[in-house]
């Protein structure tokens, strides 16, 4: 959070970084004071100031009980207004939802967001044993998780290699994660198109993902799915990936080229 402004921006931006980590999945940190301010680079006087202005304004909220914070009422009411953007994204949950129908898996529509990709819609398959990782609205760094990972792949070397450098300090907080290998995944997502998480970003859990091109020339929305580990084997994933792929492609053909 290092911002030169000392105008009312840099209370926005300090804001705005505190909201998004309030909904950021990483690990299983709390999200308290401490570990807010230690995630955003503030000092905790600065950081509980802004949170006590983000929770009376209803933006964020906090449970005295557990001492931890959690995205407030406000933010939800402000995520519902409808927009051209938000009604264009009205193909690809419905493309989602095909997916999760036809699969019978758990199934995210992911929308890269700065350095994080954020869950933006989910639809479960039939089973009674389901796998939710990550909820709508929740954030993740790029790189964590199948979805976010094709997100990473869709991006210029340059500019991956800055996000990798950047958030590498953030993978401490997984077991199986690291620069080098979320670098691998990222080159492999590239090489086949599809982005596979076994086990990388939660132990008992594999994903796979597909990074689509909504909105911008480079993938700005992923579809991916959740399936326990042990439910997978190399017929099923193939089966995963010709599902997604003919429901991404059906999606294009009906809303025409981006733009």
């Amino acid at each position: 959070m290092k911002d030169g402004n000392q105008d009312g921006t840099q209370a926005i931006r300090r804001a705005a970084a505190i909201l998004k980590q309030i909904a950021h999945v990483s690990g299983t940190a709390p999200k308290t004071l401490r570990t807010i301010s230690e995630a955003v680079g503030l000092p905790r006087s600065t950081t509980h100031r802004i949170l006590k202005s983000l929770t009376d304004t209803g933006l964020a909220a906090y449970n005295a009980e557990t001492r931890r914070y959690e995205v407030g009422m406000l933010s939800y009411e402000l995520g519902l207004a409808v927009s051209d953007r938000v009604l264009g994204l009205a193909p690809w949950t419905a493309c989602v939802d095909r997916v999760a129908e036809r699969a019978n898996v758990t199934t995210y529509l992911m929308r890269r967001s700065g350095f994080e990709a954020v869950c933006i819609h989910k639809a479960e398959g039939r089973t009674v044993i389901r796998v939710i990782p990550v909820e709508v609205g929740q954030r993740r760094y790029l790189g964590v998780g199948a979805g976010a990972t094709a997100l990473l792949a869709g991006l210029p070397d340059a500019t991956a290699a800055r996000v990798i450098a950047a958030i590498a300090p953030e993978f401490d907080a997984f077991e199986s994660l690291s620069a080098d290998s979320v670098r691998d995944a990222m080159e492999r997502a590239r090489r086949t198109g599809f982005a596979e998480s076994r086990g990388r970003a939660y132990r008992s859990i594999f994903g796979l993902g597909r990074g689509i091109r909504a909105f911008s020339d480079q993938p700005d929305l992923a579809i991916s799915i959740a399936v326990h580990a042990q439910d997978v084997n190399d017929t099923r994933i193939e089966d995963w990936k010709r599902i997604i792929s003919e429901e991404i492609e059906a999606t294009e053909d009906r809303i025409g080229p981006v733009g």
